[in-house]
């Protein structure tokens, strides 16, 4: 198996990993943590698909991995000030870097566990380093090695941050399924 990452340009492929089954359902399009609160609420449906594909167009949302022609695994990635991590009150800012926040990271069913999420943050890292950014942040669970639910493991895991480089950057006041997140950070420079 020979994955390649490469920045997010397709629509049809991001639908794939993002968008639900049926065009009218209801899906996040990893969009809850890229637009403000307001324009998350207000956008339903294939409304959502629109906006992303709006997205595209100026530019990629974040990284595809590609098994072949197959694509499957997706990371957000974006520059931290336009995500609503730039004013959440749960997440700190560690100083006044220019960071990019990485929150999401999707593999396929019947492709998991074939080492494709270290390969999809790596590929976001890289993606990210060749736009300037000065560092990553991530904002994994911190499980201590206890099973998360799978409809919220798209954060990712401390662990498996650490194990890409990232260190622990700060605590945060955000809980999601139980477990406490953590800011994670790889600096670029």
């Amino acid at each position: 198996m020979t994955i390649d990452v490469r920045p997010a340009t397709e629509f049809e492929d991001v639908r794939t990993l993002v968008g639900p089954k049926r065009p009218d359902a209801e899906s996040c399009w990893c969009l809850s943590y890229r637009v403000p609160g307001p324009l998350n609420r207000e956008l339903r449906r294939e409304a959502r698909g629109e906006y992303v594909r709006e997205l595209l167009a100026q530019g990629p949302p974040g990284v595809l991995a590609y098994d072949g022609d197959e694509v499957v695994g997706w990371a957000a990635i974006h520059p931290r000030a336009d995500t609503s991590f730039a004013t959440s009150r749960k997440i700190p800012h560690v100083d006044d870097l220019d960071v990019w926040s990485l929150w999401c990271v999707r593999v396929r069913p019947g492709h998991r566990k074939q080492g494709i999420t270290g390969r999809l943050i790596a590929g976001a890292v890289e993606y990210a380093r060749a736009q300037g950014a000065p560092a990553v942040e991530a904002y994994p669970v911190d499980n201590q090695g206890a099973k998360v639910d799978l409809t919220m493991a798209y954060v990712g895991t401390r662990v498996m941050f650490e194990r890409a480089g990232f260190e622990k950057a700060a605590d945060t006041d955000s809980v999601l399924s139980g477990f406490p997140r953590v800011l994670m950070r790889l600096s670029l420079s």
